[in-house]
């Protein structure tokens, strides 16, 4: 504190005056400096990443439960030695399922009050272990309200200790014969859960084909300390939550296409009968061949059933390619003019010439196409796009996950030396970064990606400005198609082709050549570089691309200066991949990637004690990391600077203490 100057005080006198309404006196400001320079000692709170969940709830559900294995890890170094693996996966899964799991037991259970007293023990022992990071004040916050005093009682007291083991066995003897137990069990497995892990990364994709991205929202909105970078099926919702009509349409031909309506109807609450009452009138006749469902065996509908849905399919997917043309036709600059296939077709002799070449058309039915002016909408397909963006605009439950993914959201972020995106920087042959016309100005690198996010901001907050609005819903359907947006990274989206001409040379989607670059160490040091982080201590985490593991496929890539956590979270994926996902842990010593077997039901989890941990492998090893480490760190520490100021100001008198 001595090299804090007058001339430095009277600098930040505005700031330092306002500062001492929160700490009025010497004794508060010298508290807090305590304080905060004790945080700084603690070891670095556990970051978890995970990427590519595509709405599979039940997994998602399941790996935060046990923390990619942090749990698991810590009954084994608590109780290696005391347990055997049994009763290591029963604890295990009480942890991860409390009130399922509690039924089971107590159905099962012939001393019932004995397991009690020895689960409540061990619980309360696991609590203070990953409670053990975290200053009481933080603890205390995480109470759950009807059992915080007692919790507290129990972690900060030592039942070994003589003069408190009475103490301390009262406690849970009377919880017991309160009948309090299974609350309080319950409650502290959910605290334990959330003190495992101190900040949460989701990189993109919540969206998607499985049922339950609202529920994961859900969940995510539960989390105090989270992050998300956003994925392209983000972009694509918070589009249609926004009000693009190119962007609703892709959300429900996906739906569709998946017969996945959990998410829109039962999540949302947006109404799809007027589609299907379109979809019967316009294509009543038509079998929809090519728009059945991918995945028929493992979808709950009756055979009428998925006929609709693919009615409503191929009818939502004509509309989408409308839409999508009116933007192309309109908006030169984004260099789309070869997806303009509406126009390109031969409807007398049923063929299509793309790129030069004559492809013959699988399906010939177009009843709500003018060939004279294909990208113009009916007069039925206006009333029912006007209809669903209603939907779309006023889903309560959307506008509130949509609100909450731009609150904790961002293309990209830079956290403790970590750079976090889902997609791609685009990138030229040559390893430098593509410059990208936007407007009148080119941007590249990093300030492409800054340049999209002030755009999505524009585009949902900034709706009394009409030509940014108009720019900005363009701008957010390119980021889901476009073959710059970082956040799709290819050539094209074939989505036509791949529905109407069976020659799979018309299916391809060449990648940006960042997918290629990003093996070789000196391209991410670059792309680290550009980020403004030291290339020797940070890493890149990414996204999207499946790893295929199956196929001998690494998601440690440039000598582990990149790492790929896309492993196949999404059922649709598995094949592919070989796993159902790739985690990331970073805690004070250093990273450990876990891989993930296939979760079956949450059911079966319970029930067979099922873990689908595979392996966690430790990537790199540090010396032990604290919370002055890390960018929190430095932000406590310039706190601690400005206190420092203010308790100077007070001793020379240059601002009045107030008692």
């Amino acid at each position: 504190m001595e090299d804090i100057t007058s001339k430095e005080i009277n600098d930040n006198i505005k700031y330092l005056r306002l500062l001492s309404q929160q700490y009025p006196n010497i004794s508060s400001t010298s508290a807090e400096i305590i304080n905060l320079q004790a945080i700084l000692n603690l070891p670095k709170g556990t970051e978890h990443f995970l990427t590519d969940i595509h709405g599979e709830h039940e997994a998602f559900s399941y790996v935060l439960k046990n923390a990619s294995g942090v749990l698991k890890l810590k009954i084994d170094d608590l109780f290696g030695d005391i347990l055997n693996n049994s009763e290591k996966k029963a604890l295990a899964t009480l942890l991860y399922y409390p009130e399922e799991k509690l039924e089971m037991i107590k159905k099962n259970e012939d001393n019932l009050e004995n397991w009690y007293k020895i689960t409540l023990c061990r619980l309360i022992e696991i609590c203070r272990v990953v409670s053990s990071k975290y200053t009481r004040s933080k603890v205390r916050k995480a109470l759950p309200k009807d059992f915080a005093y007692i919790i507290e009682e129990l972690l900060h007291e030592d039942e070994n200790r003589l003069n408190k083991h009475n103490y301390f066995n009262k406690i849970i003897d009377t919880i017991i014969d309160i009948k309090r137990a299974d609350e309080f069990i319950i409650e502290t497995c959910k605290l334990i859960q959330r003190l495992a892990i101190d900040r949460l990364h989701i990189l993109g994709d919540i969206y998607d084909r499985g049922p339950g991205a609202h529920i994961i929202l859900d969940q995510l909105m539960e989390r105090d300390s989270i992050d998300i970078q956003w994925g392209n099926h983000d972009i694509l919702w918070m589009g249609a939550a926004g009000g693009s009509e190119a962007c609703m349409a892709n959300v429900i031909r996906i739906s569709t296409r998946y017969a996945n309506l959990e998410t829109i109807e039962e999540g949302y609450g947006i109404n799809l009968l007027p589609l299907a009452t379109f979809a019967l009138r316009f294509y009543g006749g038509d079998p929809c061949t090519q728009f059945k469902t991918k995945f028929p065996k493992k979808i709950h509908f009756g055979e009428r059933d998925l006929d609709l849905i693919a009615k409503m399919h191929k009818a939502i997917a004509i509309i989408q390619f409308k839409i999508e043309g009116q933007i192309i036709k309109k908006s030169p600059q984004y260099n789309m003019e070869n997806r303009l296939l509406l126009d390109k077709i031969d409807h007398e002799n049923n063929t299509i010439i793309i790129k030069g070449k004559k492809y013959h058309l699988n399906d010939t039915n177009f009843p709500t196409i003018d060939p004279s002016n294909p990208y113009e909408l009916t007069k039925e397909e206006k009333s029912l796009v006007k209809k669903l963006k209603v939907y779309f605009l006023n889903s309560e439950k959307l506008q509130k996950h949509t609100k909450f993914l731009y609150s904790k959201g961002s293309m990209y972020l830079k956290f403790n030396s970590n750079l976090l995106y889902h997609g791609c920087i685009p990138m030229n042959q040559d390893g430098t970064f593509k410059k990208v016309t936007i407007g009148e100005e080119k941007y590249w690198g990093k300030n492409l990606l800054d340049k999209f996010n002030h755009l999505l901001t524009e585009f949902y907050f900034n709706r009394e400005n009409i030509d940014e609005r108009l720019f900005g819903t363009d701008i957010v359907w390119y980021l889901w198609c476009g073959e710059n947006s970082p956040l799709f990274g290819k050539d094209q989206m074939a989505t036509f082709e791949r529905y109407f001409i069976d020659d799979k040379e018309t299916h391809i989607e060449n990648k940006n050549p960042y997918f290629k670059l990003r093996d070789d160490e000196s391209v991410c040091r670059y792309i680290l570089e550009e980020f403004g982080l030291e290339p020797d201590t940070s890493h890149i985490v990414n996204g999207h691309v499946p790893v295929k593991t199956i196929k001998g496929e690494s998601p440690i890539k440039a000598n582990g200066k990149m790492l790929v956590i896309d492993g196949g979270f999404s059922k649709a994926y598995q094949k592919k991949t070989g796993i159902a996902g790739y985690t990331l842990i970073y805690n004070s010593y250093g990273l450990r990637l876990a891989s993930h077997k296939t979760f079956e039901s949450t059911e079966k989890a319970i029930s067979e004690e099922m873990d689908v941990l595979s392996t966690m492998v430790g990537l790199e090893k540090v010396n032990r990391k604290y919370v002055g480490d890390t960018d929190i760190g430095e932000k406590l520490k310039s706190e601690i600077r400005d206190l420092e100021m203010l308790l100077t100001a007070y001793r020379r008198g240059l601002i009045k203490e107030n008692p």
